[in-house]
């Protein structure tokens, strides 16, 4: 006779399935997976719901296991390189619904505001108010919750690669985040327009680039903690290449939860070999208060000459691990 054992099927299952009792949800999902009213809609033509939201923790177990299971699942196989792409991959698509559904809030907050506006006391115009509202709760509560997931299932890439997760061209302001990062066209601009602090960090800036090849993160981490001890508001603007350096930059801002711009080549890329000399220009601009520049190659060097016409307070280092300070 053979014992079958019960296993679980559906991804809450398995969630649930690994639940420990005494756990509970961090504060971040017990606020994200709150229900704030009795009924809402997440699109115009869908019929009211009075569903629950789902178990927070639960929905947090389960982000848990979304990525980290696919790094165990691809560990030491000849499909590990792949595991960081693929998992950056699932981040952004939390990210990406996250984004359509701030829009979606964004546009029936408008729509609830031109109803109340235009109300004549009528029973249709009622509906019509009440219906929109529904709406707007509806996806308040979905945005809040799937914002937490993606803000979590960086977190974990982070844990498991070591770098912080950063969509493209996007400006990622969630505080639940392991860092702020703030994209360089978003941050030029709120600079301009006087945006409110999420969107343009007044803190002062700390300029930092380097070559992708580098070995010894120690020395660059206890030099951007000393800088840290003395800017404690820093936000630290980078060159933004996916290794070496500014990769080193990337994840000490992560760990030490500094707010990162990083400017890569988007907005210059037009100019063609000037690219990287008018992104250099771009960040003196922004009047940095210090800056660490690092070995690596002409770009390095052109951005170095800057900071030092500029007579912007500055820390070299070269490849050899010596420090430069001019």
């Amino acid at each position: 006779m053979t014992d079958y054992i019960d296993t679980p099927t559906r991804f809450t299952d398995v969630a649930g399935f690994f639940l420990d009792e005494t756990r509970r949800p961090t504060d971040s999902y017990a606020v994200a997976f709150a229900e704030t009213t009795d009924q809402v809609r997440l699109a115009p033509a869908d019929e009211a719901s009075g569903a629950d939201m789902p178990d927070p923790l639960q929905a947090e177990l389960g982000v848990e296991l979304l990525v980290t299971t696919l790094f165990d699942m691809l560990r030491n196989s000849r499909l590990e390189p792949l595991a960081e792409r693929l998992a950056w991959g699932i981040v952004h698509s939390f990210h990406k619904v996250a984004d359509q559904l701030d829009g979606e809030a964004d546009r029936a907050a408008q729509q609830v505001g031109r109803l109340i506006r235009e109300q004549d006391g009528s029973e249709i115009a009622a509906r019509e108010l009440e219906e929109a509202q529904t709406l707007c709760h509806g996806l308040d509560e979905a945005r809040d919750a799937v914002a937490c997931m993606r803000d979590h299932a960086a977190a974990m890439f982070h844990t498991e690669t070591g770098r912080p997760w950063s969509a493209p061209r996007s400006t990622l302001v969630s505080g639940k985040r392991t860092a702020s990062v703030v994209a360089a066209t978003d941050f030029l601009a709120a600079r301009r327009q006087r945006r409110i602090e999420a969107q343009a960090p007044t803190g002062p800036v700390v300029l930092f680039s380097g070559g992708q090849e580098w070995e010894d993160h120690a020395q660059l981490w206890a030099q951007l903690d000393m800088v840290r001890a003395r800017i404690p508001a820093m936000v630290l603007a980078t060159t933004a290449q996916e290794k070496g350096c500014d990769a080193i930059a990337a994840s000490w801002a992560a760990s030490r939860k500094v707010t990162l711009v990083p400017f890569d080549l988007g907005k210059w890329r037009k100019l063609g070999k000037r690219a990287g000399f008018a992104r250099n220009e771009a960040l003196i601009g922004l009047k940095p208060v210090e800056a660490i520049i690092c070995e690596g190659n002409g770009l390095q060097s052109h951005l170095a000459r800057l900071v030092r016409d500029a007579a912007v307070p500055r820390h070299f280092f070269v490849k050899a691990g010596q420090n430069i300070r001019r």
